[in-house]
């Protein structure tokens, strides 16, 4: 679910980058698609439908412990037994595809102009976070026992810290090392004007 909505999250601010930038031309019908109301709404029905894929998951079949007594000979290794394998990858499609949608609008929206144009930062932050979850399905599938925990805490931090790194840390390093750039002068183009 905190992926959903942080994902949802970037798909809004992707999507209402792109209508900003459509809505400047003249005569576009685009400018009442850019107010807070529908980011608002894209992040709440995205989190929704996670939530309710979510809920008809563990309503329907919860996940519950398993003794698996036969992939190590003495050993019992407790496992969590989905239950019902197409309501967990269905839930993990979802995000997928919310990921893709984002990184394929911020991907068409990369040519916009470069002062509030963040679809970069987006573009590089989904295909890191896209890039963590395709290797983690084929990782997760071949591992057994805690290995398969250690390889979802993995994928869980590293798409975590790829999506903060690339989209917070070039805005840090602006803040703190060029200031000056960090100016809404500077974001209109008026100094560029002005010289």
């Amino acid at each position: 679910m905190v992926f959903a909505l942080c994902v949802s999250c970037i798909l809004a601010k992707t999507v209402m980058v792109v209508f900003a930038f459509m809505a400047t031309k003249p005569g576009s019908s685009l400018k009442r698609w850019t107010s807070p109301q529908v980011s608002y709404m894209i992040i709440v029905c995205c989190s929704l439908l996670q939530l309710l894929l979510c809920v008809m998951w563990i309503s329907a079949s919860p996940p519950f412990q398993q003794m698996n007594t036969g992939s190590k000979p003495g050993i019992i290794v407790i496992e969590c037994n989905e239950n019902a394998t197409i309501a967990f990858w269905s839930m993990l499609g979802y995000l997928g595809l919310l990921a893709s949608i984002s990184f394929i609008v911020a991907f068409l929206a990369r040519r916009l102009p470069d002062s509030f144009n963040e679809a970069k930062y987006i573009t590089f932050s989904m295909l890191a976070f896209l890039s963590v979850w395709v290797s983690y399905i084929p990782a997760s599938l071949s591992s057994q026992g805690k290995y398969t925990v250690a390889m979802e805490t993995f994928a869980i931090q590293s798409s975590s810290w790829a999506l903060v790194i690339c989209m917070f840390l070039p805005k840090c390093f602006i803040m703190l090392f060029r200031p000056h750039i960090n100016t809404k002068e500077h974001l209109l183009g008026k100094n560029k004007a002005q010289k």
